[in-house]
């Protein structure tokens, strides 16, 4: 695990400049200011309402798009002749095709949205769309974005929570009537699906704190995607920390699950292991919006920690087969007596 933890953490450089002397003193923080404002002053004002809109709505020229929706109308005439409702044609580009950000016009005095952006087509096609519209049709033309407006999406979410619920208490009969292991009831001893359950918990927590107070910062996130955390804000940085570490400590639980059940009992607590995670990114989610999520989530990890501490976690090792045993006695593996 800490060769895969080390290999992971090592595909992630961020490089840095060369600064041997850094900037200590307020004469040379002066040059600094001089040197940034004669970089501005060299933009023209076109570059310079070009980066603002940037900052403002995290895309600009030359970025692509890719289409949604079934399909997305685009009006071929300039704007100015929508807004003054001249007679104007449009054409509809379909789902699935990709699209570049040609050029960005501000009107004023359009009621309905004053931003208008060209895109061009694959086909050399061109039309003006106001932005609005063009968001709720288009998702960015990267699948680390796709996947986010896809797992967004209200339908997909509603969909999500009934099949979570359903599963998770169908799994949780069915462990149940078996008498079968299951996490935090009657779990195995190795802490790993537990810490599984708490990192999803967590995940879900920054997920929805992100959403609440840094909204922004996620929508950046979601136009200029990356899975490097040293390269975001600090709350995007721990939020994909926690899913790293959600997909590390996973492919642990599933090790140490095969290495202490058989290959039936394994696969019956995975199941109720996912069914369980499930329900904690559902009820940490929505619970977070409300703020309840908070001590909810202290909660948790102090039921959880208990739970392992005092009921699960093993201190003695069976003289005969060498497994971990939680108590003296007969080993429950091989039958032989401990005292």
């Amino acid at each position: 695990m800490a060769f895969v933890a080390a290999l992971t953490l090592s595909s992630c450089f961020h490089k840095r400049e060369d600064v041997r002397q850094p900037v200590t003193d307020t004469l040379a923080m002066q040059q600094v200011d001089s040197i940034a404002k004669q970089q501005l002053d060299t933009l023209t004002k076109q570059q310079l309402d070009s980066v603002t809109f940037a900052r403002a709505h995290h895309y600009t020229n030359n970025y692509n798009f890719v289409v949604s929706a079934d399909s997305l109308v685009l009006t071929i005439q300039l704007p100015e002749e929508a807004v003054s409702d001249l007679p104007t044609d449009s054409v509809a580009v379909m789902k699935a095709e990709r699209l570049v950000v040609a050029d960005i016009l501000i009107l004023p005095n359009d009621t309905i949205d004053s931003v208008w952006v060209q895109l061009a087509g694959e086909l050399g096609l061109f039309g003006w769309v106001h932005e609005s519209e063009m968001l709720k049709r288009v998702e960015p033309d990267d699948p680390i974005s796709q996947f986010i407006s896809f797992f967004s999406d209200e339908h997909f979410l509603i969909l999500f929570v009934i099949f979570v619920i359903v599963f998770f208490s169908y799994a949780m009969f069915k462990l149940n009537r078996r008498q079968a292991y299951i996490v935090h009831l009657n779990d195995i001893a190795t802490f790993y699906p537990t810490l599984l359950t708490l990192v999803v918990a967590i995940a879900a927590t920054l997920y929805s704190s992100i959403q609440m107070f840094a909204p922004d910062s996620w929508r950046e996130f979601y136009f200029h995607p990356s899975l490097n955390p040293f390269s975001q804000s600090l709350l995007i940085a721990l939020f994909l920390i926690s899913v790293w570490a959600m997909l590390i400590v996973a492919i642990a639980a599933i090790d140490e699950t095969l290495r202490h059940l058989a290959m039936g009992d394994a696969v019956l607590y995975l199941v109720g292991l996912v069914g369980v995670c499930a329900f904690n990114y559902v009820v940490f989610t929505i619970s977070t919006m409300y703020y309840i999520g908070y001590l909810l989530l202290i909660a948790y990890i102090l039921f959880a920690l208990w739970r392992y501490l005092r009921h699960t976690r093993s201190n003695y090792v069976c003289g005969n087969c060498g497994r971990q045993i939680k108590s003296t006695g007969r080993c429950p593996h091989c039958g032989a007596i401990n005292e």
